[in-house]
């Protein structure tokens, strides 16, 4: 069971998450003017806040190179809201 800002394993593999994972990407392409491919989700977890903020760890390709980052996506479907937060080189 959730806890309110508390961090739980999350679903991993599935369809919404894949797509959050892209959106992150998206999004920090655009900020840093970099090019960043998805590959795949390897890890999710999330926090219950005023909705949900997914921590998923995922592989990208950076120049040909496979890293592995953390995004982080904060999500409050009743209003359909979806905000890129972070992502970072782990």
């Amino acid at each position: 069971m959730a806890v309110c800002g508390g961090v739980t394993a999350g679903v991993d593999n599935s369809v919404d998450i894949d797509g959050l994972a892209k959106f992150a990407i998206d999004e920090h392409n655009k900020k840093e003017n970099v090019v960043l491919e998805f590959v795949k989700v390897t890890e999710t977890k999330q926090q219950v806040v005023e909705g949900t903020v997914y921590i998923i760890t995922l592989e990208a390709n950076d120049g040909g190179e496979k890293k592995t980052y953390e995004a982080k996506v904060w999500v409050k479907p009743w209003e359909n809201f979806k905000e890129f937060q972070e992502l970072k080189l782990v």
